[in-house]
């Protein structure tokens, strides 16, 4: 019965860590091109920073096989893009005014931001 107390405890911790605590990897567009390797249920980076007023292009790279990875999702600004299994995919971004954008699969179990400044 103990066991299963600390087994059940440790998954609260993991599910809070998970949602609420963890800290995504953060990168710059500034400097052309970025990759983002999608895998293991997340974005690396997730965080991603671009200068307003300013175009660019990220590339996306899937290795997890699982179907909800499949799908890239920018609801702001109407992009939506199938993520090839191990192949990189280039998403053209717009010149876009300051804010955050989301990005994020289609259940919203891959999240990521796009920071605008």
């Amino acid at each position: 019965m103990i066991i299963i107390n600390i087994l059940g405890f440790l998954l609260i911790v993991l599910i809070a860590w998970w949602f609420w605590f963890y800290q995504p990897e953060h990168a710059d567009l500034a400097e052309g091109d970025l990759l983002v390797i999608v895998d293991g249920g997340s974005y690396s980076p997730a965080d991603l920073k671009l200068a307003a007023n300013h175009s660019a292009s990220v590339a996306f790279l899937r290795k997890d096989p699982s179907p909800c990875a499949e799908l890239l999702m920018i609801p702001e600004l109407d992009i939506c893009e199938t993520l090839p299994l191990n192949e990189v995919k280039s998403i053209h971004l717009p010149r876009l005014q300051a804010g955050e954008y989301a990005f994020h699969c289609q259940m919203q179990m891959y999240r990521g931001v796009l920071k605008v400044e």
